[in-house]
Parts: C-alpha cells; sequence; structure tokens
C-alpha cells in the first residue's frame, strides 16, 4: 500500500511521521524548506505533561534538560502578589521549551527512521484524490508526482493543502499582540513563571498592562508584553526600554545585566476551519485552527491533532477503510478546538478589562488572575486539554460500565503497570502503537512475579476476552487506579483516552466497547439505517 503522504515538516508533520512509523505505517514528508529550522529563543512552547511524554516516548529523547520544568508560578496585580502555585508530582509543571529544539529531537529520530522520507525543497502545488488514493505534485527544477494512501496538510496557518482543497478558514485576526524577548539574565525568582498584571512603574509607549516571564534553562527568560490594540511599530528603541523597565522594576529598582538574544512580535489570530478531512485527505495543526492567546499553547493542540490521527490513520493504512472511525478525527478534535476558541473569545475581553466584566467573574481580579493563570499552565476552562466525551466512538448501552476518576473520553492517568512480558512499565509507555489496551486493577500483583497470578482467578478469562476483541488489544495489570475499585477492567485507545470502565470481566460489554472504539459499531449502525432506509 502507498504510504501517507504528509505536507509540512514542522512539529505537528513531523510527529506525525513518527507515530505512524510507530505503527509500521509509511510516510513521505514534503519539506518546503532545506529541512533545518532556525534556531529563535523567542518562539518557545509549552507542552503540558502528557504531550511532554508523548514527544519524549516517539523521540526516545529526555526533552527536560533541553527544556525547564518550572519550579512555581505566581500572579501579580501592581505589588502584590494574588496568586502561587508550587508544583510538584501530584500538580506537575509543563515543560517549556524553544520550539526548534523540539522540532531537532523531531529530526533526529526521524534520521533513523526507514519508514520515513523527508524530501526537502518540495513546495506543493497540485492534489489529486481518487477512491484507491491520493497524488501530490510538488514545483521546482525537477517537478515530481507523488503517490499516497492518505495526505495530510500539516502546513500551518497559510495551507496550500487547505487552500487547494477550498475549505474555508474563518475566525478573527490579530486578536492580540505580543512583543517578546529573549534574554540571558537574573532574576529574584528562581526557575519561577511570572504573570504581572497592571505593574507600578510607569511604561514607555502606550500602556503595557500584562507582562509574562517563562524561564528557560541557562537562566534565559521570554518574556512578553501584552500590546494595546492597533498596529503600532514595536521599534528596537521601545522593547528595549521595556526590558529595562521591565528588569528594573522587578529587581528592586536597578535593572540587572542582561544579555538580548532574540526579540520578536507575536501576533495571535482564532481561525477554525470549516473541515478538517476531504475524502482522503486531512488538515491538522495550525492548517485546521488557530489559537493560543497565551503565546505558548497552540502547539500542543497541534500535536494533540496528531496522537489523534495517526492511530486511526493506523488503521485503516492496515486493515482497510474504517470510514468512520477516520471522520471521527473531524469530529472529536474540531469540537475541543472549537471549545477553546469560544471560552477565549468569552473570556478574554472580560480579562483584559473589556465591556462587560461583571457578566462572567463578578468583580473580583483575584478570579480573574486564576482564569489566566490556568489558560497559561493549561488548565481550566481556558486551557484544559479536552475530552472526548461526544465522540462517535463512544460505546452505548453498557451494562457494566461503572465510573473511575478519568471519565469516558479523557486522557487517562498514569501509573504504573504491568505488561505482558512481566516487567514493569508506566502507563503511557504502551500507548501510541496501534493497540488498545485492556487495564485489570489487581491489588497485590505488583509484589508478585507475574507467572505466580497470570493463570489465576479472572486472569485466564479476561485473557480469553482480549485475544477475541475486534482490534488488536494488549492486555496489563495495575495495581491500583484512581477510583477504580478491585476487579475493574478499562479499556483504553491507542492516544491515551479511556474508551470504558467495567465491573469485572464481561466479554461481551468489552467487545462492544472495543468494536465502538474502532468504528466498528458506528459503520454497523449506518449500514442498518441505510438499509432501513432503502426498504
Amino acid at each position: 500500500m502507498d504510504p501517507v503522504i504528509i505536507v509540512g515538516a514542522g512539529p505537528v508533520g513531523l510527529t506525525l511521521a513518527l507515530a505512524l512509523a510507530r505503527q509500521e505505517v509509511p510516510s513521505v514528508v514534503l519539506d518546503e524548506g532545506p529541512g533545518k529550522d532556525e534556531p529563535r529563543l523567542a518562539r518557545t512552547v509549552v507542552l503540558r505533561e502528557d504531550t511532554a511524554a508523548l514527544m519524549e516516548r516517539l523521540t526516545g529523547a529526555s526533552l527536560t534538560g533541553a527544556g525547564l520544568h518550572w519550579a512555581g508560578w505566581r500572579s501579580m496585580r501592581r505589588k502584590q502578589v494574588t496568586h502561587e502555585i508550587g508544583f510538584d508530582d501530584a500538580d506537575p509543571a509543563p515543560l517549556h521549551l524553544a520550539q526548534h529544539v523540539l522540532t531537532d529531537a523531531l529530526r533526529t529520530a526521524l534520521a533513523d527512521e526507514r519508514l520515513v522520507r523527508i524530501a526537502v525543497d518540495s513546495r506543493l502545488d497540485g492534489v489529486e484524490q481518487e477512491a484507491s488514493g491520493v497524488t501530490a505534485h510538488t514545483r521546482g527544477p525537477k517537478g515530481t508526482w507523488w503517490r499516497g494512501s492518505y495526505l495530510v496538510g500539516c502546513d500551518g496557518p497559510r495551507s496550500t493543502v487547505r487552500k487547494l482543497l477550498d475549505i474555508r478558514f474563518p475566525g478573527r485576526t490579530a486578536v492580540e499582540r505580543h512583543a517578546v524577548a529573549a534574554l540571558r539574565t537574573e532574576l529574584p525568582w528562581t526557575d519561577e513563571a511570572l504573570l504581572h498584571r497592571t505593574p507600578p512603574w510607569r511604561t514607555s509607549g502606550p500602556s503595557a498592562g500584562e507582562i509574562t516571564g517563562r524561564p528557560l534553562p541557562e537562566d534565559v527568560w521570554r518574556l512578553d508584553w501584552l500590546l494595546p490594540p492597533g498596529k503600532d511599530l514595536v521599534t528596537p528603541e521601545l522593547l528595549v526600554a521595556r526590558i529595562r523597565e521591565t528588569l528594573a522594576g522587578w529587581s528592586g529598582g536597578t535593572a540587572p545585566a542582561y544579555e538580548l538574544l532574540d526579540t520578536g512580535v507575536h501576533t495571535v489570530h482564532h481561525r477554525l476551519a470549516r473541515r478538517w478531512r476531504a475524502g482522503r485527505v486531512f488538515l491538522a495543526g495550525d492548517a485546521a485552527h488557530l489559537l493560543g492567546a497565551f503565546g505558548t499553547q497552540g502547539l500542543d493542540e497541534g500535536l494533540r491533532d496528531a496522537d489523534n490521527l495517526a492511530w486511526k490513520l493506523a488503521l485503516a493504512w492496515h486493515h482497510g477503510p474504517h470510514e468512520a472511525l477516520l471522520d471521527s478525527y473531524q469530529t472529536e478534535r474540531r469540537a475541543v478546538v472549537a471549545a477553546r476558541l469560544r471560552a477565549a473569545d468569552q473570556i478574554l475581553p472580560t480579562l483584559r478589562g473589556g465591556p462587560g466584566i461583571r457578566a462572567y467573574v463578578p468583580g473580583a481580579a483575584r478570579g480573574h488572575d486564576a482564569l489566566l493563570t490556568d489558560g497559561h499552565l493549561g488548565r481550566g476552562l481556558l486551557g484544559a486539554p479536552g475530552t472526548y466525551a461526544a465522540s462517535p466512538l463512544a460505546p452505548r448501552h453498557l451494562e457494566a460500565e461503572v465510573p473511575v476518576d478519568t471519565s469516558p473520553g479523557a486522557p487517562v492517568t498514569d501509573v504504573r503497570v504491568t505488561a505482558e512480558d512481566g516487567s514493569f512499565v508506566r502507563l503511557r509507555d504502551r500507548l501510541g502503537r496501534g493497540a488498545l489496551l485492556v487495564l485489570l486493577i489487581a491489588p497485590g500483583t505488583g509484589v508478585w512475579e507475574r507467572r505466580h497470578w497470570v493463570g489465576a482467578g479472572i486472569m485466564p478469562r479476561l485473557a480469553a476476552a482480549v485475544t477475541a476483541l475486534p482490534s488488536p488489544a494488549e492486555l496489563l495489570v495495575a495495581e491500583s487506579y484512581p477510583g477504580a475499585a478491585a476487579h475493574t477492567v478499562l479499556l483504553i485507545r491507542p492516544d491515551g483516552h479511556l474508551v470504558t470502565a467495567l465491573s469485572g470481566v464481561r466479554p461481551a460489554d468489552l467487545y462492544a466497547a472495543a468494536e465502538a472504539a474502532v468504528g466498528g459499531a458506528v459503520e454497523a449502525e449506518a449500514g442498518a439505517e441505510a438499509a432501513a432506509g432503502a426498504k
């Protein structure tokens, strides 16, 4: 079968290529550039814990040393600290790193990947598709035709793929603008990120009512100043003046020495493609959506696009068309991003001091700061990872379904599990392999070797049920899971989202849930409806 064509060699496209390769699906990445990124310390990303774990699992590299897990977060209004958070194992910090560092780690992992071909200096200018596949044309001295099974446009905000398919991209332009500087200096807050609203010092030029400081390794900081509405030019002189007054304000009146490393202006747009799938062609990342009112989180959602789409494409590539499963990519991911955009469009004007302030948060500045903090840290209404509770892949009418602390459709909690070979691993280490995961909660198994209990109690019956599932699945065992009683059985998708939790071994319910999770039940219902309509 032909490889998957991926248009765009940014982090989302490279992540998708690696994720497909881990599931034995070949791909061709069309990179319109020379195959390397310019280092830019003013262009950084913040990854939630599970997304950072996804990147480390795919690349095989530890990104912690290249980035920084913040020790804490503080919010300030004028001279007063209004909110402080200290991170620990129970409340892990996000990972902050330069985007080119992430891209380099992905390229390094792909260099030895036999199933991925990266074609540099390959700019797409044509796409054709039919029932059996997709053909893409790239221009250059030697125009080349590429044949693929599917094509995914990961080619950014000005996506050629999206334009060739005539997919609308409505939304709002220039929702916010931020002046950005990356510099090396010493500040009073070691490894702590900071949100400072209405600082007491007089600002240079137009009012700078909000400043964010995010540390990176080696005493490097990314500072963002929220700019007032309009298109005022951010001159080097204005930016240097803001740097000096900000550093002085944070350091007791005297600005510490600093080394300016990089600058930029970050403009936030809010846009959402009308369709994310057109036949055998898909959109992901900035080609499908633009968000990120806090300057650093848009990529996190793009990586989740790749994680969601990879296992579905892999299943269709290996086992033939699964139209309902492929359709669910748009349904799930577009709904999540749309909800975040709606929340930002409704709440941000309030938080920035716009009209109707009491309509959302009655009067409390602390409440505003808490909402902004949640957005920056990837939590709450403005930042929490989305769930697929209303997914078309969700099973219906399971008699044995029981509640656990993870809701159906939400990302599972990472716990220690025993794999089929008897080794102890983290649950997240078993994700992204194209197989469903069946997790039995069995207290006490962690202190015995697997050979002592694998043939005892309910294990043989559960193992037989897993073998009979309609899609490949791996059986895992854990001593505990938050909110789960002994002998609870969890069914987990390859991208780490919970399908359901069942009370005990219920082969019929487990089979129905697995069938729904890979689109089989949806296909059957659609076929039945079509047959009924034809009568």
